[in-house]
């Protein structure tokens, strides 16, 4: 049996919160990804953060739903997002904004 390989076209986005200053306070990226199993693209949701000292202020709220937004203009039938078990705020936000618990993520981390 060989293994084939065929690249997919895909893209990311990032979207940023900056405070009055113009730093970054916040950010999400969204990659907008297709397979063969679906006519239309899937959407991942990664490394939503907004830093400590800017919580409590919906800015994680208004970078998802900005994600989510940019989901919907890219036509994907889903949208995947992750979060550690011991965020149960950040759980809660989501499924206040209508995702739910779909199940586990498995992960491999590599060392360089």
């Amino acid at each position: 049996m060989d293994i084939n390989q065929e690249e997919i076209e895909s893209f990311g986005v990032k979207f940023s919160a900056k405070d009055e200053s113009g730093k970054e306070i916040g950010r999400a990226f969204l990659y907008v990804m297709k397979n063969d199993l679906h006519q239309r693209p899937f959407g991942f949701m990664e490394d939503v953060f907004v830093k400590e000292e800017a919580r409590g202020q919906g800015i994680g709220k208004k970078l998802v739903q900005a994600v989510v937004e940019k989901a919907r203009e890219n036509s994907c039938y889903k949208l995947i997002a992750t979060s550690r078990h011991s965020r149960e705020k950040v759980h809660q936000m989501y499924e206040n904004l209508g995702f739910y618990d779909q199940g586990l993520e498995f992960r491999i981390d590599f060392k360089f």
